[in-house]
C-alpha cells in the first residue's frame, strides 16, 4: 500500500523539525513524563540491561557467558511501560520503552508517562536523527564520555504529539514493516550460517584425518612484539573485535598524539587477533585486506602464522568450535564479572590438532566463500537499515499518513522477529557490552 502525505500541514515552531500535520501538536516531555526514583531492597528482581540494539532486556537473555552481579540492591525499579534514559548515552538515542518489571542500574533515568503520549511511540521518535541531535544540543559536559542529558534538559525537549489513537496505530504499523525486514534478515543469515556451519564440518573431518598432529601453538605462530612509532600528526585507525566470532570492526580515526597510553600493533591482513578480554566469548578474527593497515592496542594479540603448517582461518574455525572455545576459557582468568583477560603465553604452549595443510586449504575455500557471502549481506543490511530508519522518521514526524492502513496476516510480527531485527541495527558496540560503557 503506497502512502500519502497528510492533506494539511502546519509550522510546528520548532526550527530543526519544520512542518508537521495540521492536527498534530507539541508538548513539553515535563508534560508526558515524570521522573521516578524507586530503589530495589534486596536487588532480587529480573536485572534488565539496556542496549542499543536490543532496548531493555533481561540481562540473561543477552547471549552472554558473563557473571552477573550477586546483588542488585539499591538499583532502580522500573515497571512496564516505563521509558528508561541513559544520561550518559542520551545524545546516541539511548531510549527505551521498559517491557516488563525489573531494576535497571541507580545511573539511569526512569520515566512514568504522565500525559497522552504512547511511550512506544515516543521511544521511535526519540531515537530519530532529529530528536538524538536536538539532544546532543542539550547535552552538558567538556568530555564526551561524560555528556549528561539532566532530567530538566530533558523535560524541557518538545515532542511531537499526534492524537492517541494515531500514536497507536504509528506503532503498529513499523511493528508490521519490522515483521517483514526481520523475515528477510533470518533468510540471509540462515545462508550465513548454512556456510559456517558447513566450514566447521569440514574442519572437523580435517581434524579426523590420519595425518593430523598435535602441534603446540608456538611453533606453529609467533606473537607480534614490535609496536608501531606513532607519529603526533598522522592519522590512525585503530581496531576492536566483536565476540562471538562475527569479526573486525574500526574505530574512528584518531591523530596519534590523541590515541592514548596504549602501546600499539600494525595490522596486516592475514594475522590472527585475539581480544585480550574476551576470547572466552569467541572474540577472535582474521585480519582482512579492509584492516590492513590499522593499528591495535596490546589488549589485542596479534599472531603471524607459519602458513606452510597452518592457515589463520583454519585456526579461527578451530577456536570457535567446542575444544577451541574450552581451550580460550581454560586461558583466560578471572572472578570479576567479564574481566577474564587472556594469557596468550601459556595459551601459546597448549597443543592443537593441526591437519594436512592441503585440507586446511579445504577449509579456506569454504572461509573465502562465506566471506563474499557475508559482504554481500552485509552491503544489503545496510540499505535496509537506511530504508528503515527512513521510514521510521518520515512516520514518526507525520510526513506520510498511517491512519488508512490496515494490518494484514502477513504483518503479524513475533518475540523471535523483534530478536532478528537486532541484526539491521548498527551494533558496533565491541563484544557486545550493554551499553552502560564501552570497552577498548
Amino acid at each position: 500500500m503506497k502512502l500519502h502525505r497528510y492533506p494539511e500541514y502546519k509550522d510546528s515552531g520548532l526550527p530543526w523539525v519544520g512542518e508537521i500535520p495540521a492536527h498534530w501538536e507539541t508538548m513539553r516531555a515535563r508534560y508526558l513524563f515524570r521522573e521516578v526514583d524507586r530503589r530495589s531492597v534486596k536487588g532480587e528482581e529480573t536485572h534488565l540491561s539496556m542496549s542499543q540494539v536490543h532496548g531493555l532486556v533481561p540481562s540473561k537473555g543477552l547471549n552472554r557467558k558473563s557473571l552477573q552481579s550477586e546483588s542488585y540492591a539499591g538499583g532502580k525499579l522500573v515497571a512496564e511501560d516505563d521509558l528508561v534514559l541513559n544520561r550518559l548515552k542520551a545524545h546516541l538515542g539511548v531510549f527505551a520503552r521498559a517491557s516488563q518489571s525489573g531494576v535497571v542500574s541507580p545511573d539511569y533515568s526512569v520515566f512514568q508517562p504522565s500525559g497522552g503520549a504512547s511511550v512506544g511511540y515516543c521511544e521511535r521518535l526519540f531515537k530519530t536523527p532529529l530528536y538524538v541531535a536536538e539532544f546532543r544540543r542539550r547535552t552538558k559536559g567538556i568530555v564526551e564520555g561524560f555528556w549528561r542529558l539532566y532530567t530538566d534538559d530533558f523535560y524541557s525537549v518538545r515532542a511531537l504529539l499526534p492524537p492517541k489513537v494515531e500514536q497507536d496505530k504509528i506503532i503498529t504499523y513499523l511493528r508490521a514493516q519490522d515483521a517483514h525486514i526481520a523475515r528477510f534478515i533470518k533468510v540471509k543469515h540462515s545462508a550465513l550460517s548454512l556456510l559456517a556451519e558447513a566450514r566447521a564440518v569440514l574442519a572437523d573431518q580435517a581434524i579426523r584425518s590420519d595425518r593430523t598432529q598435535q602441534i603446540r601453538l608456538d611453533r606453529v605462530l609467533r606473537l607480534v612484539s614490535k609496536p608501531i612509532q606513532r607519529m603526533p600528526n598522522e592519522a590512525y585507525t585503530a581496531i576492536g573485535l566483536k565476540n562471538r566470532g562475527r569479526g573486525i570492526f574500526h574505530k574512528p580515526s584518531s591523530l596519534g598524539r590523541d590515541l592514548g597510553d596504549s602501546i600499539f600493533f600494525p595490522v596486516e591482513e592475514g594475522d590472527f587477533v585475539f581480544s585480550g578480554q574476551f576470547a572466552w566469548e569467541g572474540a577472535v578474527a582474521v585480519a582482512a585486506e579492509a584492516d590492513h593497515g590499522c593499528i591495535a592496542s596490546h589488549r589485542y594479540p596479534i599472531a603471524k602464522c607459519d602458513r606452510d603448517l597452518v592457515l589463520p582461518e583454519y585456526l579461527y574455525t578451530f577456536f570457535l568450535s567446542g575444544k577451541g572455545d574450552l581451550i580460550l576459557n581454560h586461558h583466560s582468568r578471572g572472578a570479576a564479572g567479564r574481566n577474564r583477560p587472556l594469557n596468550p603465553r601459556t595459551l601459546l604452549k597448549e597443543a592443537i590438532p593441526v591437519p594436512p595443510i592441503d585440507l586446511q586449504y579445504e577449509v579456506l575455500a569454504l572461509y573465502k566463500e562465506e566471506l563474499k557471502v557475508k559482504r554481500d549481506v552485509e552491503k544489503e543490511l545496510a540499505l535496509i537499515r537506511e530504508f528503515r530508519d527512513r521510514q521510521i522518521v518520515d512516520v514518526v514526524t507525520g510526513q506520510v499518513d498511517v491512519r488508512s492502513w490496515q494490518p494484514g496476516h502477513e504483518d503479524q510480527i513475533t518475540e523471535e522477529d523483534l530478536t532478528a531485527l537486532g541484526d539491521v541495527d548498527d551494533d558496533t558496540t565491541e563484544e557486545e557490552t550493554d551499553g552502560d560503557d564501552g570497552h577498548e
